[in-house]
């Protein structure tokens, strides 16, 4: 069955969007829960593809998931009886690795295929494994099964080489019931990271510096039960509020946590746009015409390479040149392509996307090949002239609920067309 989204152009994003919980939080808050025997309960839940197919993987470990409403749900890792997760499943999801971490740390092993997710160019996994291996952790590789095991996991000091926010959780997830002291340096900031830190905390971890470049973490013997709730999706509120500006609109973002998206903001009024902070919304009032800017993305509290592809959506509409570096993923420029498709003049050289804005864009039909490059498309689709097809809806499916539905509620038309 084909499934595509059908975008009316010119249209304006305006009125209230309340902003669900975040994805890269929520993808790791899961595999955490694994560390304790007891109930534990996470609210603010996304509906998303990628928490579905992380539920799946839990379930076939053996622990009892029950969702108690549309956004909780509560997961018992008792009877959690395997520490080697379905290979079939692990291949579709990249969250998938902090598996590593929880089952290493409650098992003290895993054996665990390499994981998948979207391409955007080599990631590897090289700083998790020298974070397991500095706390005694043995690797080894077979057939394309990574096998970690440990007869104790012991309390080191670890250094990452780059700042990776998949390598510091991981290490957290597998230090927090280690022997002793694991210090962190070079960790990596991100509020997810904050997130996991508070929920772990929460269970009775000892986590202290997450947020900074120092984390410390002092073993336990056990975790505990525990409620929490998920911190909103900042990559989501970008998502809205580049959308807001593209289309000249008036859209007040709810729920969110301003600082988180200070980056964005920044240069959201850099280029023109009007931006109200509130103790916890953001309003964005869209200009119809805007000043070029240059964008490097860079680890938070840097701009966010998530947010990158709106970006360059946002810049195809001000009038001069802008350039936008990427410097965290190699291949996430895969969106361009598909761009110039609607008239967008961009060329590429090496890590730098060279905008030249001030025409408009044109429907055409579009293929997703990531998740953030293709709710880039949306944005591309409502500022264009005519009806555009965006094809592969999975991937956007991904990292965000509903989208569509979340666009009707601004009023504008994005519709989910299901082929047979």
């Amino acid at each position: 069955m084909a499934v595509y989204f059908l975008v009316k152009g010119k249209q304006k994003t305006e009125g209230k969007i309340i902003i669900n919980g975040a994805k890269n939080s929520a993808v790791a808050l899961l595999p955490a829960a694994l560390l304790t025997e007891e109930t534990v309960k996470i609210d603010n839940l996304p509906q998303i593809t990628d928490i579905d197919k992380l539920l799946n993987i839990i379930r076939l470990l053996g622990a009892s998931v029950s969702s108690p409403g549309d956004h909780s749900l509560s997961i018992n890792g008792a009877n959690v009886n395997s520490f080697s997760p379905s290979g079939l499943l692990v291949n579709q999801l990249r969250a998938s690795y902090y598996l590593m971490g929880s089952l290493l740390g409650r098992f003290g092993r895993v054996e665990i295929p390499m994981p998948g997710g979207c391409d955007l160019g080599p990631r590897p996994i090289d700083q998790h494994i020298k974070g397991f291996s500095a706390m005694g952790a043995k690797v080894e590789m077979d057939h394309g099964l990574m096998k970690v095991f440990a007869k104790e996991l012991r309390g080191a000091h670890i250094y990452l080489d780059l700042v990776s926010v998949g390598a510091t959780i991981n290490i957290m997830l597998a230090a927090v019931k280690a022997e002793g002291k694991t210090i962190i340096e070079n960790a990596a900031r991100e509020p997810e990271i904050v997130d996991v830190a508070n929920f772990l905390n929460a269970m009775g971890a000892q986590v202290r510096g997450a947020g900074t470049d120092v984390i410390k973490i002092k073993g336990v013997k056990k975790l505990h039960a525990v409620e929490y709730s998920v911190i909103p999706d900042r990559i989501e509120a970008g998502t809205f509020m580049i959308a807001a500006a593209a289309t000249g609109g008036d859209l007040v973002v709810e729920g969110v946590i301003p600082k988180h998206l200070e980056p964005v903001t920044a240069k959201l009024k850099e280029v023109g746009v009007e931006v109200e902070t509130g103790p916890d919304y953001l309003r964005v009032v869209g200009r119809e015409k805007i000043s070029p800017c240059d964008v490097k993305t860079f680890p938070y509290p840097g701009f966010p390479t998530d947010l990158q592809p709106h970006m360059v959506v946002l810049l195809t509409k001000a009038p001069g040149i802008s350039l936008v570096t990427e410097n965290v993923f190699e291949r996430r420029f895969c969106h361009i392509d598909e761009l110039r498709k609607m008239g967008a003049q961009i060329t590429l050289e090496g890590r730098t996307a060279i905008i030249e804005g001030g025409s408009e864009l044109s429907s055409a039909s579009l293929k997703a090949m990531d998740l953030r490059g293709g709710a880039a498309f949306i944005i591309a689709a409502l500022m264009a002239n005519g009806e555009t097809v965006i094809n592969d809806v999975k991937y956007i499916d991904r990292g965000y609920e509903r989208i569509e539905e979340r666009f009707q509620e601004v009023g504008v038309s994005v519709q989910r067309i299901e082929e047979k």
